[in-house]
């Protein structure tokens, strides 16, 4: 067990401050318990937590630990003009140049990043299609070194041939037996009819869900209209994708009215990615009418969870209906997303603690402001991960750092030779 002491509590869903010592219990499924700090409290660890702020730890409602080693790479050999060509001359050149190696880092260095950014659970969706076969227990080994939580899918998509996509639905099959996860699809424009029924009837048999790209450019709301002459969320509606309340959207930037009102009559959960949607200059998410299941994702970009609530807000209160509240509840809806859908790896025991030094006084009333213009990844000295310290001072506690990132720099030179 651990033991935090003289630290202030934030209950994440009520914003209620207790200064207090907690005692953090080992397990998937454990307690915090608060402990009287006048008392002898035995702990196998003992931190002081004095001046520091104690809060549930971040998750990632959607991220591509594949993208990890693209940091710094060569251009592509033609520059993108368009959406549609930065997926085909970057990602999709990219995710065919990853092995099982290059996987096994990506993964690795991501889940370093997200642990060091207090981040304990992640909503991944991956893409290897000349590596299919077993790269989901890679990722989740990786995860499960570093000591984050994870929801997994592969990208199934029919971009690369039948042959291919049936690969994705079997490795997705195989991992399902024994893992948490979800039936993962690239888009609506890569994914046919056929192989789009296969994946909800997956879904439906390990009473999991889908996790798609929808309408995060024009395009696939265009391809979509000339190609099933419908838009994108009547044909996921039409084919049984949104009946799951474990599905997520990801994006949903080019919705019509009636597509919003026919989400709100659907169980399913949006995952907005301000960022990555500024960076591929596709459009700004807009969360009207899309009830209160929009949750926040980093769409691999990064992996700092307070920087993507910060963007959604910055970027965001010009062209959405945003405010100070509905971005700390975004930033926390999928603490709400995994417990409603009964996932394991996000308990109470999943903690972060901020040394965060406040110029100016900081309470219930006047939290949401603190968040969006104080709070800082920078400021995280330790991470607890069901009940284990996984973060200490800054420092992963359960791999070497050094050595990883070292690792991952040579497999990221040989990925991108295979990438020319």
């Amino acid at each position: 067990m651990i033991l935090l002491r003289n630290g202030t509590y934030i209950d994440w869903k009520t914003l209620e401050f207790t200064t207090t010592d907690l005692l953090v219990e080992e397990g998937t499924n454990a307690r915090i318990l608060f402990v009287d700090p006048s008392s002898s409290q035995k702990a196998d660890i003992i931190i002081d937590c004095s001046g520091q702020i104690i809060t549930h730890a971040f998750a990632n409602g959607h991220h591509h630990a594949y993208s990890a080693l693209s940091r710094g790479m060569p251009p592509p050999q033609k520059t993108p003009g368009n959406f549609r060509e930065i997926l085909q001359y970057v990602w999709w050149t990219l995710d065919k140049a990853l092995d099982p190696e290059s996987i096994r880092f990506s993964a690795l260095v991501t889940a370093i990043a997200c642990a060091k950014n207090g981040t304990t659970f992640v909503i991944d969706h991956h893409a290897s299609p000349f590596a299919i076969d077993g790269c989901l227990d890679v990722i989740a080994e990786a995860f499960d070194t570093v000591g984050v939580n994870h929801l997994l899918c592969y990208e199934i998509s029919d971009r690369d041939g039948e042959t291919i996509a049936s690969k994705g639905i079997a490795e997705t099959a195989r991992y399902l037996e024994h893992r948490q996860g979800l039936v993962g699809l690239h888009a609506s424009f890569t994914v046919g009819d056929q192989t789009l029924q296969k994946s909800i009837e997956l879904s439906a048999r390990h009473n999991a869900g889908i996790h798609i790209h929808v309408a995060e450019d024009t395009y696939d709301q265009q391809h979509c209209l000339e190609t099933y002459h419908s838009r994108i969320i009547p044909r996921l509606n039409k084919a049984g994708a949104l009946q799951f309340p474990k599905t997520i959207l990801a994006h949903c930037l080019h919705l019509e009215q009636e597509e919003r009102k026919l989400l709100s009559e659907t169980p399913v959960w949006i995952a907005e990615n301000m960022e990555s949607n500024l960076n591929n200059a596709v459009g700004f998410f807009n969360g009207e009418h899309l009830f209160n299941r929009v949750m926040l994702g980093t769409d691999g970009m990064h992996s700092d969870m307070i920087r993507s609530a910060q963007a959604a807000y910055f970027a965001g209160h010009l062209h959405d209906a945003i405010d100070y509240p509905g971005t700390y509840r975004r930033f926390r809806n999928i603490h709400r997303y995994l417990d409603q859908n009964g996932f394991t790896g996000d308990s109470d025991n999943n903690l972060v603690v901020l040394d965060y030094a406040s110029p100016t006084p900081f309470t219930r009333d006047n939290f949401a402001g603190h968040f969006l213009f104080g709070w800082e990844s920078k400021q995280i000295t330790h991470v607890i991960s069901d009940g284990r310290l996984i973060v200490e001072k800054g420092r992963c506690t359960r791999v070497d750092e050094e050595n990883i990132l070292s690792e991952a720099c040579k497999a990221a030179e040989r990925m991108w030779t295979r990438m020319q």
